[in-house]
């Protein structure tokens, strides 16, 4: 690319390959044989025939796509149900249906910082979190991971309108913020709390309520929740809890709702049907935890260096960038999908091995997991 305006992106790929840090795409067949430790299925329900139907007939009433943003063409009478259904289910006031998990993480920790604010950011957050602190235009302070007090020192120093962000589950580790310690250091400053449940809706909580109903949090004035409907519930999208007022003022400020094309049908229909098959089998989000610790004290008692999950995310540490790539690939090819995380995706710099548990996995399936990722390692 000598002489383009891109050259400088030949150095980079170069340091890319240099360091093991060239990522690829793998399409996946429709019917792939492999045994899945690596998507974000929990429950299982993105090939649940009553999931794929409802998207279907959605499809087949409402249109393929949404024709236009949420404020013009792009709002049909399902997203509104699913909007009240998923308030409802979860303990919230008021929801807001996005495009995206991503979309609905910008959208709230901009919409709600505004200029002179202070953002107090996790340092092990989502990568959308990190976005929207850097898009917000308020000032964001990064502290240190999971520390209720690093957040209340924080705080401290700052006058006027505040935000404390995090993620509920965080997707590298599998561990779970202290909920109940960041509400209350928010409170002594009147700050707000928004945290990303995308990993705990469906897999924690009363009947996988999520992470802020089992901290007691849920419907709190002071608190908002986003989500995604692509993990747990097998779908597409993402969507913002909380009180009425601050999903209306979304409504009128967040600009990845305002100018973005809603959510398409399809993908309202499949997530709404999830809702309600999870409401009638609450015993789904009990599995998917019971899978993680099993996959967990399994592979701890082979001498791997497994973190102990909080929820459904099971992590397992490699030596260096380049064993864990050749350790997934081997997993590959022993029958076993496994997620590989490597820098820049993780803060800290460590390479693992990424297991997702599922609620539809057997007993039979963990122990095979467990043999092949022991034998490859």
């Amino acid at each position: 690319m000598a002489g383009s305006p891109f050259s400088w992106i030949d150095e980079q790929a170069h340091q890319r390959r240099r360091t093991g840090l060239v990522r690829t795409l793998r399409p996946r067949p429709a019917d792939s044989p492999l045994l899945d430790l690596a998507s974000n299925d929990y429950l299982g329900l993105a090939r649940h025939p009553e999931i794929t139907g409802a998207a279907a007939e959605a499809a087949h009433r409402w249109g393929g796509g949404a024709t236009g943003s949420r404020l013009v063409t792009g709002t049909t009478e399902l997203h509104g149900e699913l909007e009240r259904e998923l308030a409802g289910f979860c303990g919230f006031e008021s929801a807001l249906v996005f495009s995206s998990g991503y979309a609905a993480n910008l959208a709230a920790v901009t919409a709600l910082a505004p200029h002179g604010s202070l953002v107090v950011s996790d340092a092990g957050n989502h990568a959308s979190l990190i976005d929207g602190c850097r898009l917000a235009r308020g000032t964001t302070q990064v502290v240190a991971h999971a520390d209720p007090d690093a957040v209340r020192k924080a705080l401290g120093t700052h006058q006027g309108t505040a935000i404390a962000v995090s993620d509920t589950v965080f997707s590298v580790d599998g561990d779970a913020a202290p909920l109940a310690g960041l509400a209350a250091a928010c409170r002594e400053y009147g700050a707000g709390l928004v945290v990303d449940d995308a990993h705990g809706l469906g897999v924690l909580g009363d009947g996988g309520r999520g992470a802020a109903q089992a901290a007691g949090l849920a419907g709190d004035p002071d608190t908002v929740v986003t989500v995604t409907l692509s993990k747990s519930l097998g779908s597409q999208g993402g969507a913002v809890l909380g009180p009425a007022p601050v999903i209306d003022h979304l409504v009128n400020a967040a600009r990845t709702f305002i100018f973005d094309t809603g959510l398409a049908p399809a993908a309202a229909g499949a997530a709404l049907a999830a809702l309600r098959l999870l409401r009638r089998e609450p015993e789904r989000a009990t599995r998917a935890r019971e899978v993680a610790t099993a996959l967990h004290t399994r592979l701890t008692a082979e001498g791997l260096e497994a973190v102990r999950p909080d929820a459904a995310v099971v992590s397992v540490r490699a030596p260096s960038p380049e064993r864990a790539v050749r350790w997934a690939a081997d997993c590959r090819t022993a029958g076993i999908a496994v997620g590989c995380f490597r820098p820049p995706s993780v803060p800290d710099g460590i390479s693992r091995l990424r297991l997702t548990a599922r609620a539809d996995l057997t007993d039979g399936q963990i122990d095979h997991a467990v043999r092949v990722i022991s034998r490859t390692r």
